[in-house]
């Protein structure tokens, strides 16, 4: 089991593989939800609601990349619950998000990604050993988050293709 050491190479208390990850995760979340100011408004735009207008896929996409902050938690041996706050912020993101419209409104206003940079960053203070049950447990949170972003996606498309059917019919002579 990898340890960490409680002394750091500069004897500034920081450590710098923590500070990387932070800095790392704080860089990705800027460019998924803070990238652009719009114009006349204190809101910023990233490529998380950008890459969420692709239909189906997008959604998909955007919480894969986001997920990538949850794995550097993992690395920096955050606490469970922190882990659980991650995947939760990611999921509402994804099946609000899977909502054509409503859902990208709500991710530039959510940013669950900055979000989870601020976790992760919260989180660097208390570092501690991995264990083998912290990567089940975050595997099994991954695997759910994204079985349920699946199924929220699949119930969204289902909704707009039976409303374009029922449409269909109507407009049929």
């Amino acid at each position: 089991m990898h340890q960490r050491h409680e002394s750091r190479s500069d004897g500034s208390g920081v450590d710098p593989e923590a500070e990387a990850l932070c800095e790392s995760a704080e860089l990705l979340a800027k460019i998924l939800d803070h990238a652009i100011r719009i114009p006349g408004t204190n809101l910023y735009l990233g490529l998380d609601p950008l890459i969420g207008l692709i239909p189906g896929a997008g959604d998909l996409l955007a919480g894969l990349i986001g997920a990538a902050i949850l794995v550097m938690a993992v690395r920096l041996r955050a606490p469970r619950i922190t882990l659980a706050r991650m995947c939760l912020n990611l999921l509402l993101n994804g099946v609000v998000g899977a909502v054509p419209g409503l859902g990208d409104a709500f991710s530039v206003w959510f940013q669950s990604n900055c979000r989870n940079a601020a976790l992760l960053r919260r989180a660097s203070g208390a570092p501690r050993a991995a264990a083998l049950t912290d990567w089940a447990f975050v595997v099994g949170l991954l695997a759910g988050t994204l079985l349920l972003l699946i199924g929220a996606i699949l119930a969204v498309l289902w909704l707009v293709m039976g409303l374009w059917n029922a449409m269909r019919l109507s407009l049929a002579p």
